[in-house]
């Protein structure tokens, strides 16, 4: 099978597993581990940010940094589409205590006249403040869309100007630094603090981190804690982490060009369904609609086929390379679109 549902999926490297069995095994949730704190440390250097925090997964990254912003009441600004609102069923509010506000956007950039007008340092006679301002890249929803860095600059400008803080859900921060063309620090300046997953893209079998300043770290501590996120003997996890963001994340423009190779293969087979100039990272997100088949039918049959690939609403699938994914694996999996599109 060739599994392109997702780039956590991948499996850990040579160099990932050789690491993992000389990893120290200090209890994390006590006295620390070595490893651990070496991931964090490098996790933090890699986005300008002052320390890190080592959790199980990317939705538990983001509930704790909420948690450790958050004041309970307030609200979270973000992008409507934003996987926080769409695929993390309801934390923000449920587990975290905020209200969120659903900002329109354009390709997971949500306009900044509508940001202006609902961001406010404080509660008034009736209306919440803003407990904190939320943005996305690359973003899911949006097929792996990369948010320009005015925008982001001017989206920072804004909150600040209220006192509110940034923050980056950056699952795939890596690959939108590839894209730009500049480093990961260069597009974590623009949030006072950020969380990535080392899972997806990067190899690494497990974890995501979340950086920023000494003190919001100290804090996010307590609430991953609080959530159940400390981990005992996590040294041979983190040390497949250190691996992947030391070797793995220079290879992330390949699995651009592949999705990239897709994306122009789909769009010949039937120009409706995909436009190749829109995949700007590791995301090829296709609408079947044209077919009166559903996604969900579709990914069946490509099944059959031997492709992989998830339906991601009722009448689009969702492709996603990774380093497992070369030339060959690519047109294998249009093939078998051709074959079934030709059967719709």
């Amino acid at each position: 099978m060739i599994d392109l549902r997702s780039d956590t999926v991948t499996k850990p490297t040579e160099a990932m597993l050789g690491a993992m069995q000389s990893a120290t095994f200090g209890d994390d949730s006590r006295d620390g581990d070595a490893t651990v704190q070496q991931l964090e440390a490098l996790g933090a250097a890699k986005v300008g940010k002052q320390a890190g925090v080592f959790v199980p997964s990317g939705t538990m990254s983001n509930l704790v940094a909420m948690l450790a912003h958050a004041n309970r009441g307030g609200e979270l600004v973000a992008e409507a589409t934003s996987h926080i609102f769409n695929s993390e069923l309801g934390g923000v509010s449920t587990l975290a205590g905020m209200y969120y506000r659903g900002l329109p956007g354009a390709r997971g950039a949500m306009d900044l006249d509508e940001l202006r007008a609902h961001t406010r340092a404080r509660m008034t006679a009736n209306k919440q403040g803003t407990s904190l301002v939320w943005v996305e890249t690359t973003h899911n929803a949006a097929g792996g869309a990369v948010l320009p860095l005015t925008h982001m600059s001017e989206a920072k400008a804004i909150a600040h100007e209220q006192g509110v803080p940034v923050h980056i859900d950056g699952a795939r921060i890596f690959n939108a630094a590839a894209a730009l063309g500049v480093d990961a620090k260069e597009v974590c300046s623009h949030a006072d603090t950020v969380s990535f997953c080392i899972s997806k893209g990067l190899s690494a079998p497990v974890g995501s981190l979340i950086c920023g300043s000494h003190d919001f770290i100290e804090r996010a501590r307590g609430f991953r804690r609080m959530v159940g996120g400390n981990m005992r003997q996590a040294g041979p996890i983190a040390a497949a982490g250190i691996v992947a963001l030391e070797n793995m994340v220079a290879r992330l423009p390949e699995d651009h060009r592949t999705a990239k190779r897709l994306a122009v293969g789909l769009h010949r087979i039937d120009a409706r369904i995909v436009d190749p100039a829109a995949v700007e990272t590791n995301l090829v997100r296709v609408s079947v609609g044209v077919s009166g088949r559903k996604a969900a039918d579709c990914s069946a049959a490509l099944k059959q086929r031997g492709i992989m690939v998830s339906p991601c609403a009722a009448w689009d699938l969702r492709f996603v390379t990774h380093r497992h994914i070369g030339d060959a694996e690519v047109d294998q999996a249009i093939s078998a679109f051709a074959a079934v599109w030709e059967n719709k």
